[in-house]
């Protein structure tokens, strides 16, 4: 496995990691701090319900379309542009914040925010696996790249709200907020920027002699499947979130709630690099299932926890199910899906999961608020078993599709 990530890193090169992994810090910041920015200056948690709402609306419609638009046109045009848009919207809904604007144009910009997200974990992950494709790497070598890619979107997505705590705590939302645009105009350019974005260059498509269509960009219906998985684990994510809080009010700590799913996140991220020992013979298929069932089991016992302690355990064991199912569902996406689709497909993913995690905090959240934190829990455990579903019954069939030449791309 230390071998594997080796010849993972010495693939992507030192700076690639570094500036992908800082340009998707802000997308797991701005969530959190739109919420506790809008929330502390206009003393409303409906309005910044609102308004973190039309951020995660934005950014599941546009994410695909900014994958699309990078599949087409290339990532580094794309990026960059989106990279910069987005800085000035995100600056924008602070300044509008602090001015006491009204519901509506935080809305407006909330939305915009979203929209304008670069998308530079999924573009991260496309680039990555066409950078282990062009160098003729094997199958067990590109699922260490999305193992890997994996891991750095687990990690940001705990290590985001904890700056935007600490933010919060020692100073205010704004600044975690005005941090992300920050990031987002430095890190964001420099992903754009960076040589490794002509592996991603458009290629002139293939047509088909036998129909007279450009079938290297047809979708089969599996792929479809997959977004409809990642949609319900986003569901899992926000009606997980939604108990936690719930039950840690409950129980009258309601400021463990945020150590709690930290403490998911971290066991996630630590699974999802320990994913490159499975022996190749395993088969993504069976991954999918393996994984799926373990979302089911262990995600049973958060209807039965009554104690902080418990809420702990069984919620941290949890997470080692979350990075199996979602790396593998990744690399069954990149077996799937046409070259030329790629970073649209794998934006999709992760819409998906941003969209799901938004409706079902929403309905969880009222769930909680009549029934109590199993209700919540409950919303989990039927995605689980829907994920599962889906796994079982859909075939996922790897299209015959040629893979570029090797190009002259170095890593940086």
């Amino acid at each position: 496995m230390l071998r594997t990530y080796r010849d993972t890193l010495s693939l992507l090169g030192p700076a690639l990691p570094v500036v992908s992994f800082l340009g998707r810090l802000p997308t797991a910041m701005c969530q959190l701090g739109s919420l506790l920015l809008v929330a502390e200056t206009s003393g409303s948690l409906a309005v910044a319900g609102l308004t973190g709402g039309a951020l995660a609306a934005g950014q599941t419609v546009a994410g695909p379309v900014i994958g699309r638009l990078a599949d087409r046109h290339g990532q580094r045009g794309i990026v960059l542009a989106a990279s910069l848009a987005n800085a000035v919207a995100v600056t924008a809904l602070v300044l509008a914040a602090l001015a006491g604007a009204a519901t509506g144009p935080l809305m407006a910009l909330g939305a915009l925010a979203g929209a304008t997200v670069p998308q530079v974990g999924p573009l991260a992950r496309t680039r990555s696996v066409a950078l282990a494709r062009r160098a003729g790497a094997d199958d067990r070598l590109v699922g260490a790249v999305l193992s890997f890619e994996g891991t750095l979107d687990e990690v940001s997505f705990v290590l985001g709200p904890a700056l935007v705590g600490l933010a919060a705590a020692f100073a205010h939302p704004a600044a975690a907020l005005l941090l992300a645009a920050l990031l987002l105009t430095v890190c964001g350019t420099a992903f754009a920027l960076h040589p490794t974005a002509r592996a991603t260059a458009p290629a002139a498509p293939v047509v088909s002699t036998r129909t007279g269509a450009a079938e290297r960009t047809r979708l089969p219906g599996s792929a479809y499947a997959l977004r409809g998985t990642m949609v319900l684990q986003g569901a899992m994510f926000g009606a997980s979130q939604a108990g936690i809080t719930a039950l840690t009010e409950e129980l009258g700590a309601p400021a463990q709630a945020g150590l709690v799913y930290a403490a998911m996140g971290v066991m996630s991220a630590a699974v999802g690099l320990s994913m490159a020992a499975v022996p190749a013979r395993i088969g993504l298929a069976t991954r999918w299932r393996a994984a799926t069932a373990g979302l089911v089991l262990l995600s049973v016992p958060l209807l039965f926890v009554g104690s902080l302690a418990a809420l702990y355990a069984v919620v941290v064991v949890l997470g080692a199910a979350y990075a199996p199912h979602l790396i593998t569902v990744f690399g069954l996406t990149e077996r799937t899906v046409p070259a030329a689709r790629l970073a649209e497909s794998m934006a999709f993913l992760t819409s998906g999961i941003v969209g799901g995690q938004a409706l079902a905090l929403a309905l969880s959240g009222r769930l909680a608020e009549g029934h109590g934190a199993p209700a919540a829990f409950a919303v989990a455990v039927g995605a689980a078993v829907a994920c599962a579903a889906l796994s079982w019954t859909v075939r996922v069939t790897p299209p015959a599709r040629e893979l570029r030449p090797a190009g002259a791309v170095r890593p940086g």
